[in-house]
């Protein structure tokens, strides 16, 4: 028999089409396999035989002319051709014709594992016409697809009548045939590789069983193809400002590497809003840009006749643009050096929160914006064994709201843009030789920005004896612009006890020119120079213990001493990258334990803990970290005026006094459905200054729960500008039926006693679509709709796509 050396891609799925027997449906598919990439040909197979050899296992075989026979009686007949692999209970081939055929329990596996069953098969020597009865076939996605007959019409169309698709399972988990929960019968199926598409001719849409629609005509794309043009699920909601809410997404493939998403919103109260995507990849990079637009006037709740009471829903302003574009761009080519850039604007503050645009705050550049605020930026990074340059600039709009309004969230007032600093450049650079000095890693570190404010801004970028007592109304934003150097070495010991000791040194010199200080002090322009040189010794001694049961009990007593020159914190210096510290195991033994570089430590400190650890059978554990740091004298510096008392100062950091706060860290996983961690940093009084945990739990094989608690005591005054917090959040699903369930999310404010986001929904569940249908209410005080609540309706089905938009972590 003759064949070919390798099998092409065309072959492959031409084989994967041509797979199998209604009744062998429910059977275990093993030797099946997703046909190679696109980009790749099917590998060629070596079984030992020549290209016209044929190898033939069976109970009686012979041959009549030019015609081979082969019958299995007990066992079926195997054979072996071209790197394919042949069952069936009659194989007979027509050495003149070309043509081979099979008959009873066939099964044909070709060079790329792709597995085809049928109770009966024909193909020529070549592969590229067939004809299979009683056909049907699970894909690797878990797609199914059945037929009376299966014939190859041409080299690039396949023809299915009488047959079944279904995306869901069809099999139960004993093996046993069950009715899928979604299904599409036809008349008619056409498979055509050069539009990638299914076709269907009098197409009957089923749910379990029973017909719920019928088209003549309906088409989506091949199972196996990643992509291809077409309407992806919709997404239905209610929100009380726009009311009826339907977006439906539409994919246009323009090639492999570039597509459009065009996402129109159609609202019952207001115009209709576009969402667009467009994605590229290049080489050796990608591009994402998404944008919106409508032409509309404001809505929310406005007083429009100045009583005092907010009209509810109502149309304000004049008509005009509104917009938002979220855009960001990666590229890595061949050597150190990488790049990127990010574009995130938007026209209004609340435009995301009233047309409900999704994942409008993602992480896709070197530097992160805060919650509800966007930052544009270009940069790029090279990167070596031994060395590290980063060079960017990034400006950013707010979206935050400065002042929450009493009568309306409409007439919010919002952080104003001018008040947030424009960098440019920000440089951060390290290198470390190849060979030890003094038998020890030395670290040298460079860094440098540039920041320009147009308005001005006082605490806590100013320090309490810069900041102006009368109006600041028109004064100018302060201009800093620093450079640092830095040398850090460290050298590491291990007694013959196991005490781990570490000795290190950490010199560094800053330069500092500020610019537009407020006259307070008679200041303008300023160039300061400060410098600090730390030596101290890091110690540690992990004691671990085997207990019963195989059990192991991990002791580790940590310590560090450091002595530091004065830091010279000159108050003339504004707080940039310093204003946010997150006091935990890591940070509490750095020198620098502010991020940044304008706040630093100095004088003489010492700094102890405990990480304790608890591991036991299948990967379970537990730990717990206890510690705290001490110096020789408190530091003023840290301590910012309270907002509502501007003659008042507090202790954001817990680094002010001479003893800092506690730090308590623990986790837990007593099993793999069951894992917690919990974070806090708790003052000398015993009160908690901030903490944050999390608990999450699964039983059964789609029941899940978790729970999240935070909260920020810093500030000990009450007031209008205090920025306390204390929030709950919980969600969960419980499957009480079947795959009938219920799901339920909220988030609980409990400084001010309420709920501001809650849902509770009806689900099913059966592993091929969910749908969701249910009630939420939105208590935030940042939509200008006040208060919303409606119903939710969200269904994801298998196979057709889904409609969401790419995130990489929201922030």
């Amino acid at each position: 028999m003759r064949a070919e050396g390798a099998v092409s891609r065309k072959n492959a799925r031409r084989a994967r089409l041509l797979a199998g027997a209604a009744l062998l449906a429910c059977a275990p598919l093993s030797a099946f396999a997703q046909t190679t990439p696109a980009a790749q040909p099917a590998p060629a197979v070596s079984d030992g035989l020549s290209p016209d050899s044929i190898y033939i296992e069976a109970d009686q075989a012979g041959r009549q002319g030019d015609v081979i026979s082969a019958t299995g009686e007990r066992d079926r007949v195997y054979a072996r051709f071209q790197g394919h692999t042949l069952r069936g209970r009659a194989v007979t081939y027509d050495l003149s014709q070309g043509i081979g055929t099979a008959d009873g329990d066939v099964e044909l596996i070709d060079p790329a594992r792709n597995t085809v069953f049928a109770s009966h098969l024909e193909l020529d020597s070549d592969l590229r016409a067939g004809v299979a009865i009683d056909f049907a076939t699970r894909l690797e996605n878990g797609a199914s697809l059945m037929a009376a007959t299966a014939v190859r019409r041409s080299e690039n169309v396949n023809e299915l009548n009488y047959a079944l698709f279904t995306p869901c399972p069809i099999c139960d988990e004993d093996g046993e045939p069950k009715t899928p929960s979604i299904s599409i019968q036809a008349e008619k199926v056409v498979q055509d590789e050069d539009l990638h598409a299914v076709l269907y001719r009098n197409a009957v849409f089923k749910v379990g069983g029973v017909p719920i629609f019928w088209t003549p005509f309906f088409a989506h794309p091949d199972p196996t193809v990643d992509r291809a043009s077409g309407l992806l699920v919709p997404i239905i909601n209610y929100d009380k400002g726009r009311g009826v809410s339907v977006e439906t997404p539409y994919l246009n493939v323009i090639s492999p590497s570039e597509d459009w998403l065009f996402s129109p919103q159609f609202n019952t109260r207001v115009l209709p809003f576009l969402n667009l995507q467009w994605r590229r990849r290049f080489e050796n990079g990608t591009i994402v840009a998404r944008g919106g637009y409508t032409y509309a006037q404001n809505f929310g709740n406005f007083d429009l006749n100045g009583d005092g009471q907010a009209e509810s829903n109502v149309d304000f302003g004049d008509r005009t643009s509104r917009s938002y574009i979220l855009a960001h761009g990666k590229f890595d080519p061949d050597g150190p050096w990488r790049f990127g850039f990010t574009a995130e604007r938007t026209s209004d503050k609340t435009l995301f929160d009233r047309y409900d645009v999704i994942n409008p705050y993602q992480d896709n550049g070197l530097y992160y914006g805060d919650q509800r605020r966007l930052i544009s930026q270009v940069y790029a990074e090279r990167q070596t064994e031994r060395s590290y340059v980063s060079l960017a600039a990034f400006s950013m709009q707010s979206l935050r709201v400065a002042r929450f309004n009493d009568v309306t969230p409409a007439l919010n007032e919002f952080e104003s843009d001018g008040t947030l600093p424009l960098v440019a450049p920000l440089i951060d650079a390290r290198w470390e030789p190849a060979s030890a000095v003094l038998g020890g890693r030395l670290r040298l570190r460079g860094s440098a920005a540039s920041l320009y404010r147009d308005e001005y801004f006082g605490s806590p970028v100013l320090r309490p004896e810069l900041l102006p007592t009368g109006s600041t109304l028109g004064l100018p934003g302060v201009d800093s612009r620093r450079v640092t150097g830095q040398i850090d070495w460290r050298r590491t010991f291990t007694s013959a006890a196991g005490v781990r000791y570490e000795p290190f040194v950490d010199v560094r010199g800053d330069i500092y020119s500020v610019g537009d200080l407020p006259p307070v002090l008679g200041l303008s322009d300023e160039t300061i120079t400060r410098s600090r040189a730390t030596l101290g010794l890091d110690v540690s001694y992990p004691l671990i213990r085997r207990l019963s049961d195989g059990a192991d009990l991990i002791v580790e007593p940590l310590g560090q001493i450091s002595v530091s020159t004065d830091p010279d914190l000159d108050p003339r210096i504004p707080i940039e990258d310093a204003q946010t510290l997150e006091l935990d195991e890591t940070s509490l033994f750095r020198i620098d334990r502010f991020p940044g570089y304008d706040l630093m430590e100095g004088g003489v400190r010492v700094t102890a803990g405990v990480r304790t650890t608890l591991r036991w059978a299948e990967g379970r554990k537990a730990s717990l970290f206890v510690g705290r740091s001490m110096r020789d004298a408190e530091e003023d510096a840290f301590r910012i005026p309270i907002p509502d008392a501007p003659t008042k100062l507090y202790d954001p950091s817990g680094l002010a006094a001479q003893t800092s706060d506690w730090v308590v860290q623990a986790s837990f996983q007593p099993s793999d459905r069951i894992r917690g961690w919990g974070h806090a940093t708790v003052d000398g009084s015993g009160d908690i200054r901030r903490a944050e945990m999390a608990i999450d739990g699964r039983w059964g094989r789609r029941n899940l729960a978790t729970a999240t608690y935070i909260v920020d005591r810093s500030n000990p005054l009450a007031g209008p500008s205090n920025r306390n917090y204390e929030f709950v959040q919980l969600a969960g699903q419980q499957f009480v039926a079947g795959n009938w369930g219920v799901a339920v999310a909220g988030i609980a404010d409990l400084e001010r006693d309420l709920i501001t986001r809650s849902e509770v929904g009806v689900v099913f569940d059966d592993d091929c679509f969910r749908v969701e249908i249910g009630y939420r209410r939105d208590n935030t005080r940042i939509r200008p709709t006040g208060p919303a609540e409606g119903i939710y309706f969200r269904l994801n089905l298998a196979t057709f796509g889904g409609s969401g938009y790419g995130s990489n972590g929201l922030r």
